[in-house]
This record gives structure tokens, C-alpha cells and sequence, in this order.
């Protein structure tokens, strides 16, 4: 199951880096590519604010 990532998020960009598939798109708020997540949740651990979930 893919993660995506809520309205909490704050576009600082930490979990771009993390994302080893580059599942992560940039914008006002980030989104997850749920064809690409591998469900691997090194976006989780790393997300400063806890914006990213299961989906």
C-alpha cells in the first residue's frame, strides 16, 4: 500500500532526498506517485511533521 502525505505538510522538502523510487513530487504541498511507492517508509521516519501515512 502506497503512503501519502496530508495537508500537514510544509513542502520543507526532507523526505525528496529520503525517497529512494523519487516517488516524492515538489509543490505547495508534496504528493506521493502511488505507481512508483514502494512502501519502503523512509518518507515517514524523516517527515518533521508527520505528514506522511499510509494510504
Amino acid at each position: 500500500m502506497a503512503h501519502v502525505i496530508t495537508d500537514d505538510c510544509t513542502a520543507c522538502g526532507t523526505c525528496i532526498d529520503e525517497c529512494p523510487v523519487e516517488a516524492i513530487s515538489e509543490g505547495d504541498i508534496y504528493t506521493i506517485d502511488p505507481e512508483l511507492c514502494t512502501d519502503c517508509g523512509a518518507c515517514v521516519d524523516v517527515c518533521p511533521v508527520e505528514a506522511i501515512h499510509e494510504a
